[in-house]
């Protein structure tokens, strides 16, 4: 049956479906199989076959593994940045903000679920090239925290480096033990837990 006219006389059209976004599909198929069974353990063949393309059509997506997985990586530090600069922007003094860098973090990495660790600063350890990259994206989101910490009225033998790497460490080592209904934590939310490290820190850099 011949669709009806409108009042300009033009047929009337059925609005097509949307095209499905392939490449932000091949992102995460491609994100969630890296963080499964690695980047070496993962073929461009099995991307493909996640997708339901040919093998030769990702490579319109994508020159190669590498441009993929800088691409996964870039995409995740870029959405941890933007959670973080947003908590950070609530705050209104220092160890506040760090607190809500902390609590935006890890709820960001919980988030992640695989993909945690694909922004792992060892991913990519045996490919020099490809891991100057990935260390570039982290290096920009750290200096997040860096400025947080120098911002931070501390004695002075308190080192601020290590003091920040001893909340990254402690932060980034939850996803691995961390569950929402039992374990170490005893049912903390991730935002208790993060609050409860950073104010370990905090009691521990008090002037005496």
């Amino acid at each position: 049956m011949a669709s009806r006219p409108d009042a300009s006389g033009t047929p009337d059209e059925k609005p097509k479906p949307r095209r499905r976004n392939k490449r932000e599909e091949v992102i995460m198929k491609a994100a969630d199989l890296m963080a499964r069974h690695g980047f070496d353990g993962t073929s461009m063949r099995d991307i493909a076959a996640a997708v339901d393309m040919l093998p030769g059509s990702l490579y319109y997506h994508f020159p190669s593994k590498e441009d993929m997985l800088l691409a996964i990586h870039e995409r995740v530090v870029a959405n941890m940045t933007k959670r973080v600069e947003a908590a950070v922007a609530a705050g209104t003094e220092p160890w506040e903000r760090i607190e809500n860098a902390a609590v935006a973090h890890l709820e960001g990495l919980l988030e992640t679920g695989n993909m945690v660790s694909i922004i792992s600063p060892n991913f990519a350890e045996e490919r020099e090239e490809l891991n100057d990259k990935l260390k570039a994206h982290r290096n920009a989101y750290e200096m997040i925290f860096k400025e947080l910490f120098d911002a931070l009225d501390l004695p002075d033998d308190v080192n601020r480096g290590l003091l920040r790497l001893q909340l990254f460490g402690a932060l980034n080592w939850v996803p691995v033990w961390y569950r929402p209904d039992r374990g170490p934590d005893r049912g903390a939310s991730p935002e208790e837990i993060a609050r409860s490290f950073v104010q370990s820190l905090r009691s521990g850099c008090r002037r005496r």
